[in-house]
C-alpha cells in the first residue's frame, strides 16, 4: 500500500466531501457552482453519488470545490 501524504484527498471518501459541502452550500449553493441535475432537481446524497461515481469531470469539480472550502 503506497502512501500519498501529499495529496489533500486521500483518505476522503466521496461521500464525506458532498456532506460537507452540502452542509455549508446547501443543495441550491452546490447547483450553482456545479451546474448538474442532481443538484437542481430533487437532490440527494444518494442520487448525487451515484451521478458523481459516473461522471468524472463533474466528480473533478465536486472535488476542487471541496479543496477550495478546505483552505
Amino acid at each position: 500500500m503506497s502512501l500519498q501524504p501529499k495529496n489533500p484527498l486521500h483518505g476522503v471518501t466521496l461521500e464525506a466531501m458532498l456532506v460537507a459541502l452540502q452542509a455549508h452550500h446547501g443543495w441550491e449553493g452546490l447547483a450553482e457552482r456545479v451546474d448538474i441535475r442532481c443538484f437542481r432537481n430533487d437532490p440527494s446524497i444518494k442520487s448525487s453519488l451515484t451521478f458523481l461515481r459516473r461522471t468524472p469531470w463533474a466528480r473533478e469539480k465536486v472535488e476542487g470545490l471541496y479543496l477550495d472550502l478546505m483552505r
